[in-house]
């Protein structure tokens, strides 16, 4: 949506089409029970300097709620809060050697700029010298396998940089308080206005349409699609793909050895993420950090400490995430498996935790969240501008100094699209 609001802006006739139903992939909303909210959680942070701006374009930024937020750890059998430095120092997992270890190493690579030596080095290596071995394996290394898997394993340092960077600087200078900001009604009313601007803008909006497969033919692109069962096709002088990358090499055609080497090479992580609805609230936090084993999930994301019940319903919004491989066999888990495996970690881990407290569960799935930032990531991507003349590849994937935020994409954007744009004008 945002790189054909900007290619408009340049005077380019922009068509964007769209697989899904709606626009907005990982920000679109659906029904759970009687509300209407989120997928998949996001918060905006006073930092997002991207997004705040198109929030101001869209005339949303005076519709932003700003909260203060409290954080836990799940360790030991027992609910922390870690939401200021008192309670830092009173966390009874870590002595206080290690946690002048780990608060040396966040705040250090807080001030770290050179994030290119640090894709040359794995995420364990750099977390072992900086924290010492003991707090990387009470804290680091679970939390790691919450998010990675075995793949941490072939992360690099990067990775944990980025997200030291993110949420040091969500902090507010002085009072060092988080504060997440949510748009009333959700990313449902941001998509909303964002789609009527770009229709107003002239741009041709298809959604439920899937390519199926791209091919240069003479002087344009033939672009084969599926949509209502029904096959069709449309021509254009050029193409961005935004899409994961295994899907641009499923589609594209046109595409060199070497560029389709580069693209298979990525791999993806993707999320199992579980909504509940429920009358009663959990711990409080908004998010809870879980470093015992066997608990299969990444964390707790709970909406309601940040937003009152009068906004979902009366109830609380609860989001349970589950970071796989694209390729794992839990994405092929029956609804039933997984939500039975939600509520008994529920009960496990909150002992006030009732069943019937579930108002309405429900689970989304993506396969292809996050691109696996391996050793040398950077220099392992494909290019931009592919050979095919009037091909352009601007995902997610190109994120290589920073984590896979909204805002995120926006900067990316915001810096890749000038490249195109003189390529073609």
């Amino acid at each position: 949506m945002y790189v054909a609001w900007q290619l408009s802006k340049k005077g380019a006739r922009v068509r964007l089409i769209d697989a899904a139903p709606t626009l907005g992939g990982l920000t679109s909303a659906w029904k759970i029970g009687d509300v209407v909210w989120d997928k998949y959680y996001h918060v905006t942070l006073l930092s997002d300097k991207y997004l705040r701006l198109l929030l101001q374009e869209l005339d949303l930024d005076e519709e932003i709620d700003w909260v203060q937020t409290r954080t836990g750890f799940y360790s030991g059998g027992r609910l922390h809060s870690l939401s200021n430095s008192v309670e830092f120092l009173r966390f009874p997992i870590l002595s206080l050697y290690q946690k002048l270890r780990l608060g040396a190493t966040i705040f250090w690579g807080s001030k770290r700029r050179d994030w290119k030596a640090l894709e040359k080095i794995t995420v364990e290596a750099w977390l072992r010298k900086w924290s010492g071995d003991s707090t990387f394996e009470k804290i680091w290394l679970p939390l790691l396998k919450c998010k990675l898997g075995d793949a941490y394993q072939r992360t690099n340092a990067a990775f944990i940089w980025a997200y030291i960077q993110r949420m040091y600087a969500a902090r507010r200078s002085g009072l060092k308080q988080e504060m997440f900001g949510i748009v009333r009604g959700g990313y449902q009313r941001v998509l909303s206005e964002f789609a009527r601007r770009l229709e107003k803008s002239g741009i041709e909006i298809v959604t439920g349409c899937k390519v199926t497969k791209i091919e240069r033919i003479g002087q344009h692109f033939e672009i084969a699609c599926e949509m209502n069962q029904t096959q069709l096709s449309m021509n254009s002088q050029r193409v961005i793909l935004t899409v994961p990358s295994p899907i641009v090499g499923a589609t594209v055609i046109d595409l060199t050895k070497r560029e389709r080497d580069l693209i298979e090479r990525t791999e993806y992580l993707g999320v199992l993420c579980t909504s509940l609805l429920l009358d009663q609230s959990l711990g409080g936090f908004y998010v809870t950090n879980i470093t015992d084993p066997g608990i299969p999930l990444t964390g707790i994301i709970e909406m309601g400490a940040l937003l009152p019940p009068s906004r979902f319903g009366g109830n609380y919004l609860v989001y349970l995430p589950r970071y796989l491989l694209s390729n794992d066999l839990g994405f092929d888990e029956p609804d039933t498996i997984v939500h039975e495996r939600c509520l008994n970690t529920l009960q496990r881990m909150y002992p006030s935790f009732r069943p019937e407290s579930v108002r309405a569960i429900q689970t989304a799935r993506a396969r292809y969240v996050m691109a696996l930032p391996t050793i040398g990531y950077s220099e392992t991507l494909p290019p931009v501008r592919c050979n095919a003349e009037g091909l352009f590849l601007l995902n997610s994937a190109r994120i290589v100094d920073g984590t896979l935020n909204v805002n995120e994409v926006l900067r990316l954007v915001d810096r890749e699209l000038p490249e195109i744009w003189n390529s073609v004008s």
